[in-house]
């Protein structure tokens, strides 16, 4: 039985790599993003959903990759991600690989912004010689951010989007994603746990000040012992 307790809004952030207008990775972005929406609100709650295209930051993305100057809309999306409940993140694949733009922009983040979000990965192809592209690439991207990847990977090919099966898939990761928002897993974490992560000085916006010296590789750097 659905709870029917009005909950917060939740806010989802789909991020699309696709370059194409239209893009096939947009649409498995705002088809996934949709899903959310509808069944948040059949679960008693609301999900509102903001759409960022990669490629109208993409200029600003290479500024900040090699200089970590960050521009005003680049530093807008992230504040964006960094206040999301959840993520949806799609790509298409180039070369067996994820697109460069979508890693650029994940790795000029701060590795604290995701700390235990929820996310849906997705990935379009031209074929389905790709299909793992998803789980044996963004999903180790992820995990070295840190955040809560649903079990439900989404990738279609140019076939798969008239084949029922990616409807059960969208539909799948999208409870998913709810649930985990549902959960309050990421806030828990973040509140009760945030001291058990290593977390490199400046880290969290700035936040990050302390220095644990009590650790070997502190000892080691101050030319004492690790035992």
């Amino acid at each position: 039985m659905n709870d029917t307790t009005r909950k917060p809004p939740y806010q989802v952030v789909v991020v699309s790599a696709g370059t194409g207008e239209p893009s096939a990775t947009r649409l498995l972005a705002d088809r996934a993003g949709r899903r959310v929406a509808a069944l948040a609100a059949q679960r008693g709650g609301e999900a509102r959903i903001e759409v960022v295209e990669l490629r109208e930051l993409a200029t600003e993305v290479t500024a900040a990759l090699v200089s970590q100057l960050v521009g005003p809309r680049l530093r807008e999306v992230i504040t964006a991600l960094g206040d999301a409940d959840g993520l949806v993140v799609a790509t298409p694949v180039y070369k067996a690989g994820p697109s460069g733009l979508l890693t650029s922009f994940f790795q000029i983040l701060d590795n604290d912004l995701l700390i235990a979000k929820p996310v849906v990965l997705a990935a379009t192809a031209g074929t389905a010689r790709h299909a793992l592209v998803v789980d044996d690439q963004l999903r180790s991207l992820f995990a070295y951010l840190r955040t809560t990847t649903v079990p439900t990977s989404l990738f279609a090919a140019t076939e798969d989007w008239t084949d029922p099966a990616l409807t059960e898939r969208v539909d799948r990761a999208a409870l998913e994603l709810v649930l985990l928002m549902e959960s309050g897993f990421a806030k828990q974490v973040r509140d009760e746990s945030w001291r058990r992560y290593p977390h490199q000085f400046g880290s969290a916006g700035g936040t990050e000040t302390g220095i644990d010296l009590d650790t070997d590789l502190m000892r080691l750097a101050t030319g004492g012992s690790a035992t």
